[in-house]
């Protein structure tokens, strides 16, 4: 092996920049953005490059060679073995080489970018009637490289197979620059000619220790590389982790899809149980065979989410059949149910059902964590046995983490032998290292002695590689050093996987506290990560659920991605600039650092991620704290003096309303106000109320005496600017049966200060709100708020802020309208049938306290619902001030614009949120009606 002298890396990007090589970034904000992926493992790259062409790639591998410089490829960063991580330049396909080229129908094959993510392949596929096979559950993110690059596999692989199965052609290049086209016809360049004389020589430990079973993922796959497998190089490239050549383009085969599909859930009283049971269903041959430990369905029913009726149990095996003919499907499930041993069984047959179970297994990585009272980790993370085997796997699995007092909570592909689980390793506490290198290696002998594979699908990587003597001969170990050197002599790609591999307990990621790292008393309380705000921006393990489209999913993370496509607008590229800050050796500076505030600048504190996310990761929590720390006792923005205060100005102008309005309307005065605000100067100004609504209330008066009473809360948005709303409001709740009843004096929730961070304030705000509220909670009065931003601080935030346990049950004691209306005896919606509404959830209702409320109600008038996803791009102040109006006009475009131009003539348009209704008049001319009018008939 060759050895280079590794150069700077300015002498890097300067030999990149020389070959052209246009998006090349060496930042400390990018180093810490691509500094670990989806696994425990931190390792800084030096620069990292985000290829426009293929011609690109080559260039950068010349350069990597030309200066000793290590190469990483990475599809989506969502590698759970730390496959995607490197010292040297890390390569991101999925920016710009991320295209569908072309579908071949007649041939069932696409040709893709390596950078193709999996979903929009499938979207592609689907058109045309076919589909991808391999369903890894990070398919909305993960890219077909990656997938290739770890040998992915997923749920369906009983019925469509590994990635490896599916790969039809390869284009790739060696780190020498050798581009070769692999395939059926490949030719015998001089590389496959040094490959075939290895195998030649290893013949007989190929055949007998390689391709046992299914799920043998772990090493390289040399059965493919046989004579009589017809020495399969495109084939065998899967799973190489990019440690032999850079993928360039691939063409994988399609199959069509089956015409129907049913879903049986069992139950059985263990996890081992239902893997003993695996063997007996395989004969139904079923599509998938999945399994699910009850503690992760558990996290998402204790955080208000939504899970179908399951069999009582506690584990469950999901299994789906499918085929062309539903009555054949429906026979074979009836006798799966018969041959199984489980406790009790239930046929899921609604598609909606179906799916939300589907999403709740696809999200097991991230909902794992949160399962244990010490957060779970990978580590040891898919390893996998021969079906027959697997209860037993799992039995002396628990066996083993017992010994080392530990616990983890499997799931899983069943059907395959292949088993996910998250580990509650003590990384932190001394000695936590040794455990978790002890129990790996134990782990491996035990999987070992079972004729398994460390890993089923997820690959090697920095996690696993060392234990593969574990597993191998020795004489397998060396052909794997033989490999490596017939491609990559120098070892510079993706060096310290497979061959020669790093220590699997080098480079973990952590410590995770702040506690004595950050020396300043934090603004909210932490709850959930015991007032460490190191343990809260650890709480990504960087599964990218926030890189997925989340257009149709009724889900709201991260509108900021989802329009500039930069990994630094994510919520997982935010986390990973929040750790690194807590680590403070990368980025420096702590709290006021630039790549900190460049990093969360165009976060939208939607709170999308706060429910979308699998961990929790809240990165609106986590802006406000960034804001807080950095301004104590500092000037602020402009903005935050005004809209961050706007609750203050709006109180003080709404007696002089018609004034203020003028002033704002006048063109010279106009323009001096959006300066002095910080508001771009493309944006309207608001105008205030005529009046507003609590004054307008108390004059009122009092209707139904003797009613059940109900207080109706009027933020600051309700009295001073949307008056509207609050009289609708009451009309509805009157016709409802209640007594509507109203605050003696206003009671803000500080939102616009929480958002701009300042917290101090907020909190006597919001103390002073919880204060006025509380003895209407404590008679039993049920408190309606109509802002869903505002209802969402006293349902979430105040906790947060306030060690007072009336928050407590002020939180318990609000409700939006339709949750009042949901449990109103009596009363009907009015009928809205031959209506179309193209209705737009706040995100913070839908990620704090859910929209389904409100889509009963809406569904009970009989018109016809377009619910929309995502933000409208607004939120609050973040879309009116300078600099994010291009982002927010560009999230408001990904759903909202779209839906109100394609809406048909007569469609009402429903939001909620103010600063909805706001973004739809500025951008669209368009008006928009709080629930309360539409329901005020």
């Amino acid at each position: 092996m060759t050895v280079f002298e590794t150069k700077t890396t300015h002498d890097v990007v300067g030999e990149l920049k020389r070959l052209g090589v246009e998006d090349v970034d060496d930042s400390a904000l990018a180093r810490a953005l691509y500094s670990t992926d989806a696994s425990l493992y931190r390792v800084i790259p030096q620069v990292v490059v985000r290829p426009r062409s293929v011609e690109e790639v080559l260039a950068t591998i010349d350069a990597c060679r030309a200066t000793g410089t290590p190469l990483t490829s990475r599809g989506s960063g969502t590698s759970i073995a730390g496959n995607a991580v490197g010292t040297g330049v890390v390569l991101d396909f999925s920016r710009h080489l991320n295209r569908v080229h072309e579908i071949d129908v007649e041939a069932r094959t696409a040709r893709v970018d390596p950078g193709t993510v999996h979903a929009v392949l499938q979207k592609a596929a689907t058109a045309q009637g076919l589909r991808f096979g391999p369903d890894p559950s990070t398919h909305t993110r993960c890219t077909v490289g990656g997938m290739i690059g770890n040998n992915a596999c997923g749920s369906r692989a009983l019925a469509y197979g590994r990635t490896s199965d599916n790969v039809v052609a390869l284009d790739a290049v060696t780190a020498a620059g050798e581009r070769l086209t692999l395939g059926a016809d490949q030719e015998m360049y001089p590389v496959l000619d040094r490959l075939k004389a290895v195998v030649a020589d290893g013949l007989g430990t190929v055949r007998t220790e390689f391709g046992t079973f299914g799920r043998q993922v772990s090493g390289y796959s040399l059965e493919h590389l046989l004579p009589e497998n017809g020495f399969d190089v495109a084939t065998f490239m899967a799973g190489t982790e990019g440690t032999l050549a850079t993928l360039t383009s691939a063409t994988v085969r399609l199959v069509e899809d089956p015409a129907h599909r049913l879903m049986l859930v069992l139950g059985y009283g263990s996890m081992a149980e239902a893997a003993d049971d695996v063997p007996a269903l395989l004969d139904f041959s079923p599509t998938a065979c999945e399994g699910l430990d009850s503690r992760i369905v558990n996290v998402v029913r204790d955080n208000g989410g939504s899970v179908p009726d399951l069999p009582r149990g506690q584990g469950w095996l999901f299994v789906e059949i499918s085929g062309a003919d539903e009555r054949e499907i429906a026979d074979s499930v009836n006798k799966a149910v018969a041959a199984s041993a489980a406790l009790d069984s239930r046929i899921v047959t609604d598609s909606r059902e179906q799916a939300v179970l589907w999403r709740i297994r696809e999200e097991g990585a991230g909902l794992a964590t949160r399962t244990l009272p010490r957060k779970a980790l990978s580590g040891w993370e898919d390893a996998a046995v021969p079906p027959d085997r697997l209860g037993t796997y799992l039995r002396e699995q628990d066996v083993l983490l017992a010994e080392y007092g530990l616990d983890g909570v499997p799931y899983g592909h069943f059907g395959d032998g292949c088993v996910h689980i998250r580990i509650d390793f003590p990384l932190d506490d001394p000695g936590g290292h040794d455990v978790f290198r002890n129990f790996l290696v134990e782990a491996a002998t035990l999987v070992s002695s079972l004729g398994g594979s460390l890993s089923g699908e997820h690959g090697d990587g920095r996690a696993r590689s060392e234990l593969l003597p574990l597993m191998y001969s020795d004489e397998a170990i060396d052909l794997f050093a033989k490999v490596k050197g017939v491609f990559d002599p120098d070892d510079l790609l993706n060096p310290g996987v497979l061959v020669r591999p790093s220590a699997m307990d080098a480079d973990l990621r952590g410590p995770e506290s702040s506690k004595g790292r950050l020396d300043q008393r934090l603004g909210l309380r932490l709850l959930h990560d015991e007032g460490d705000f190191g343990k809260a921006v650890h709480r990504c393990t960087g599964v990218g659920k926030c890189l997925a489209d989340n257009h149709g999913s009724n889900g709201v993370m991260c509108p900021s991605f989802q329009a500039t496509r930069n990994e630094k607008d994510s919520t997982r590229g935010r986390a990973r600039v929040l750790q690194e800050m807590i680590d403070g050796r990368l980025v420096k500076g702590g709290w006021r650092s630039p790549e900190v505030h460049e990093a969360l600048d165009l976060c939208l504190s939607c709170k999308g991620c706060a429910n979308d996310c699998p961990t929790g990761t809240d990165m609106a929590t986590y802006k406000s704290e960034v804001l807080h720390q950095s301004y104590k006792g500092r000037i602020r923005p402009r903005s935050h003096y005004i809209l961050g205060r706007l609750p203050f100005w709006a109180r003080l102008s709404s007696r002089i309303a018609w004034l203020a309005n003028l002033g704002l309307s006048t063109p010279g005065v106009r323009s001096l106000a959006r300066w002095a605000a910080g508001v771009d100067q493309r944006r309207s100004l608001p105008m205030f109320a005529r009046g507003s609504f609590s004054r307008w209330a108390r004059k009122r008066p009092a209707l139904g005496a003797g009613r059940p009473k109900v207080l109706l809360w009027a933020d600051s948005f309700t009295d001073f600017f949307s008056t509207v709303a609050g009289k609708s409001a009451v009309n509805v709740l009157e016709s409802a049966g209640y007594q509507v009843e109203f605050l003696a004096r206003s009671a803000c929730c500080g939102l616009t200060w929480i958002t701009t961070g300042q917290l101090d304030k907020a909190r006597s705000i919001v103390g002073d709100a919880v204060a006025q509220l509380h003895p209407y909670v404590t008679d039993g009065v049920p408190i309606v708020g109509l802002e869903p931003s505002c209802l969402a601080v006293l349902r979430s935030d105040a906790v947060e802020l306030l060690d007072d346990p009336r928050a407590v049950d002020v939180a318990q004691g609000v409700f939006t309208l339709s949750e009042l209306l949901q449990r109103t005896d009596g009363w009907v919606a009015p009928d809205l049938t031959g209506t179309t509404l193209v209705v737009q959830p706040h995100c913070h209702q839908a990620s704090v306290f859910g929209f389904e409320a409100d889509l009963a109600i809406l569904e009970s008038t009989g018109a016809t619902i377009d619910r929309l996803s995502g933000c409208c791009g607004l939120a609050g102040n973040f879309g009116v001030e300078k600099g994010h109006y291009e982002v927010s006009v560009a999230v408001a475009e990904l759903q909202l614009l779209p839906a109100v131009r394609n809406a048909p003539p007569g469609a009402i348009v429903v939001a909620d949120g103010f600063s909805c209704r706001t973004q739809l008049l500025d951008l669209a001319d368009q008006p928009a009606v709080h629930l309360a009018q539409l329901l005020d008939q």
